[in-house]
């Protein structure tokens, strides 16, 4: 694997997905990883309600992401970080088919079958959609 690209948003099953990334370019020594957030209108009106203004929300996520590069980066693999605003299937979608990737990485969300049937998931619709290899880490 060289060129990954990891879905991130903070939660447990994204952390997850960077670990296996971690581990999978470990042994490449021109491996690289593209950590993509993709902030949807809702996430993004909520985290300045909790954070006060849109400056402190963005400067959450940038910390977020980079202590999860700076995992990346200790095992000396090439990181680079992309923040995106949009509905995050089709952001990530439209991003990750923009771009040339041996593999994507998301996280499973754990939801249950009726919340996937009724709601769709995002790690299901970029299984569906986006034209590399999509791997889905419990």
């Amino acid at each position: 694997m060289k060129k990954l690209m990891v879905a991130v948003d903070g939660s447990a099953h994204a952390e997850r997905a960077l670990e296996k990334a971690i581990s999978m370019c470990a042994s490449h020594n021109d491996a690289c990883i593209d950590l993509v957030y993709a902030v949807d209108g809702d996430q993004s009106k909520s985290d300045i309600l909790h954070f006060g203004d849109s400056d402190t929300a963005r400067y959450k996520r940038e910390r977020m992401l980079e202590k999860n590069a700076e995992k990346a980066r200790q095992e000396g693999i090439h990181v680079s970080i992309e923040i995106l605003h949009g509905s995050p299937a089709e952001t990530l979608i439209s991003f990750a088919n923009s771009r040339e990737y041996d593999l994507v990485l998301v996280g499973s969300r754990g939801r249950n079958k009726l919340q996937t049937m009724l709601l769709g998931s995002v790690s299901h619709k970029l299984v569906k959609y986006i034209d590399a290899p999509v791997m889905v880490v419990k």
